[in-house]
């Protein structure tokens, strides 16, 4: 029994310096550089830079191969932390980005064409003739762009739009990607006039499907500074860089043009339902 015993601890003593002997030989050396950039990131992993997680994203920023600003979730404040340990300076990456829903066709405004029983899923409902929404470039409600959003920034409103809570939304663009739609754009934080609307219909068929879409009218192009408002395809489209005076909401006759935060939605919700904006 003892000889057994005395055997056993024997294994055990040289499988342990087989070990060691092994983690010294096969160990992975880290750079220091890598690291501390990891520990610098916010540590979401949500590949919003295109990489598998934060610590892939160090290590090509260690070697020299990702830009020091190529995490959109940590923003500027993380950007600089990185060029500190990387020995650079940052001048800043210009205006925060927060994603934005160009629809404000819920319920009540937008007209459907049929009813649907289905999965529970922007993407499945969008399979079945491009939705139940007569507009065709209308927020389908079900949701996926809230599922994906990895910091819960996106609300599902009972009215049947998603809308972005832009205190919570970091620009990591997920989903933008996730809409099947494509009506999910990125637009500056700080911005509050917004054209709501992404149909490139012709105002006759818009008026007839949705109370708020933009017919096409042009003038908000009209009343607008030069350059502010453009036309693509009888959409207006806000150009963010210039932007546009509060004022020129009131031209619209569709109350397609919301002034406010980039996410509310009350005002605009209100008139579709008939209420005062």
């Amino acid at each position: 029994m003892l000889t057994a015993v005395i055997a056993l601890a024997a294994l055990a003593l040289l499988a342990s310096f087989g070990l060691a002997i092994a983690a010294r030989i096969f160990a992975v050396k880290v750079d220091p550089k890598a690291e501390a950039i990891e520990d610098a990131l916010p540590g979401a992993n949500c590949g919003a830079c295109g990489l598998p997680g934060c610590s892939e994203l160090a290590k090509r920023i260690a070697e020299g191969k990702a830009d020091i600003d190529a995490c959109p979730v940590g923003g500027e404040s993380v950007a600089r932390e990185i060029a500190g340990i990387m020995g650079q300076s940052y001048e800043g990456g210009g205006a925060r980005m927060v994603a934005m829903v160009m629809c404000n066709g819920n319920d009540q405004a937008a007209v459907k064409r049929f009813y649907y029983n289905g999965i529970y899923d922007c993407t499945s409902a969008a399979l079945l003739f491009g939705g139940d929404k007569a507009c065709s470039y209308g927020c389908l409600g079900l949701g996926t762009c809230a599922g994906i959003c990895p910091f819960g920034a996106i609300d599902m409103l009972p009215s049947g739009l998603a809308r972005v809570n832009p205190d919570r939304c970091t620009g990591c663009t997920k989903c933008v990607g996730a809409c099947p739609k494509g009506i999910i754009r990125m637009v500056p934080a700080g911005s509050t006039v917004h054209i709501l609307c992404s149909s490139h219909d012709k105002g006759g068929k818009v008026r007839k499907i949705c109370s708020v879409g933009c017919i096409g009218c042009q003038r908000c192009v009209k009343e607008a500074p030069e350059g502010a408002i453009t036309m693509d395809t009888n959409l207006a489209v806000v150009n963010y860089e210039t932007g546009i005076p509060a004022e020129v909401a009131e031209v619209c006759p569709m109350g397609t043009i919301v002034v406010q935060g980039a996410g509310a939605v009350e005002p605009a919700e209100q008139r579709a339902a008939g209420g005062e904006g």
